[in-house]
């Protein structure tokens, strides 16, 4: 794509030709794809409307950097924003394209890894100017838009000097020039006004444990984020620390496995106050979890801070960012954010990206469309689970031997070996009681 078609873009004011503000409309027919017909942004569900509950977002780098790469092919996607270069100008032509977007679709925030956004210079000193300069336009477009940072984060994966990781790199120096990289990158998060800083690390594990030094390196990690949470502080950013969760791919083993590895990982280390967690369920269900598994994990633990709303292929086996459609995973996604009273200062961010062969700007529409309505019905969804009742009754039941007696003493930290032995040898050998899983999907159906 030439450079004078990029410029005839930006001189007409418009890169969404033909598209208009995303409206909701439940009456429109079945094949009217650039509409909504869940999210009502302003419906109210249980005290909250749902802009509220899900907080949305859009992350910058699959859909206005993306063009169709993966393994085993090159790009299939050319966009009128972009001209494939590294400059300036391209990288302001995408912002002022990303911006457009999210006000037609009608999310309040975005998100961006640094090297998204401004283009890597000759020199760190360089590279943090070209940030500074994409900055001034960034916060232009937030204060004409009124659209939000959610979180921003430094890509510590992409340059070849990241090969053996950045926290975890086996050169010390490769780990200096990640931690001055994420320093700039705090800096722009602070004068941005995001609401979280996300770490993902997308190299900090291993392939083989023969040339490992284990421990060294999640000694190192940790340091890392010492290091994180002191600058924190000393500029005073609000925002919320998030660690992501991934098992692995891009290293055959990620140190940040998933959610309870991370936790363990913050227990150890004495970080547990500073962090919590951002996950991606296309990252836990390649961690051989269910689609919510570390959603819930992270909940029960006071831990879950925002979602990277996307799913996977599990046939393919590898982490495939796809717009989520399963309105039963989506249910019980919203379920555990009820019941944690929202993500807020996360959200929901749609890190995704459209098909290989989606190559149409309206796909990139309707991607996000969709995955909005699949979460807005799963807020309804699990709202009405949580008011009547009844899968919260049938798990009650199957723990009932807890509320009084042995159990509840048991649970309390107050019973004996000895105890438990005189309680068997009084009431005799336990029937096997069901656990009537059939029951509670049954019961999941009824609402999806």
């Amino acid at each position: 794509m030439s450079v004078k078609r990029n410029k005839a873009a930006a001189s007409n004011g418009e890169y969404f030709p033909g598209i208009a503000k995303i409206v909701y409309n439940p009456a429109a027919p079945a094949d009217d794809s650039l509409v909504f017909r869940h999210y009502n942004a302003s419906e109210v569900v249980r005290g909250k409307t749902m802009e509220e509950w899900l907080r949305f977002s859009v992350c910058f780098w699959h859909s206005f950097r993306g063009v169709g790469l993966d393994p085993f092919g090159s790009g299939t996607i050319t966009r009128p924003w972009d001209d494939g270069t590294e400059t300036l100008e391209a990288a302001k032509q995408r912002l002022r394209a990303a911006f457009e977007f999210f006000t037609k679709l009608g999310v309040k925030y975005w998100t961006f890894h640094d090297r998204d956004i401004a283009p890597e210079g000759n020199n760190l000193s360089s590279t943090n100017a070209n940030l500074d300069i994409i900055a001034d336009l960034a916060e232009e477009l937030m204060q004409k838009t009124g659209v939000k940072l959610l979180w921003a984060t430094s890509n510590l994966f992409s340059h070849p000097r990241f090969m053996l990781g950045a926290a975890t790199s086996s050169d010390a120096r490769v780990t200096a020039y990640a931690a001055a990289q994420v320093k700039k990158c705090l800096d722009i998060a602070k004068r941005l006004g995001a609401e979280n800083f996300v770490f993902w690390g997308g190299r900090e594990g291993y392939n083989s444990l023969l040339n490992t030094d284990v421990k060294r390196e999640l000694d190192h990690m940790a340091a890392f984020f010492k290091m994180v949470v002191a600058y924190k502080e000393k500029i005073g950013f609000t925002g919320q620390l998030l660690i992501e969760p991934k098992p692995k791919e891009p290293t055959r083993h990620q140190y940040d496995y998933d959610a309870q590895t991370v936790m363990a990982f913050l227990h150890q280390y004495d970080l547990s106050d500073h962090f919590k967690l951002n996950i991606e369920p296309n990252h836990t269900t390649l961690a051989g979890h269910c689609y919510e598994h570390d959603v819930v994990m992270s909940f029960i633990y006071g831990k879950l801070g925002s979602i990277d709303a996307n799913t996977g292929s599990p046939d393919l086996g590898w982490d495939t960012d796809q717009f989520p459609m399963d309105v039963k995973s989506a249910t019980v996604i919203m379920k555990t954010v009820i019941e944690q009273g929202g993500l807020a200062p996360g959200g929901l961010n749609f890190d995704a990206k459209v098909r290989r062969d989606s190559t149409d700007l309206r796909d990139l529409f309707i991607g996000h469309i969709a995955a909005m309505d699949t979460f807005a019905r799963g807020l309804l969804n699990a709202s009405r689970v949580i008011e009547d009742g009844h899968l919260a009754k049938a798990v009650a039941s199957r723990y009932s031997t807890w509320t009084g007696g042995l159990g509840a003493k048991i649970a309390a930290g107050k019973a004996t070996l000895e105890d438990c032995e005189k309680f068997t040898l009084e009431e005799g050998h336990p029937t096997p009681v069901s656990a009537h899983q059939e029951h509670f999907e049954t019961i999941l159906n009824n609402y999806v």
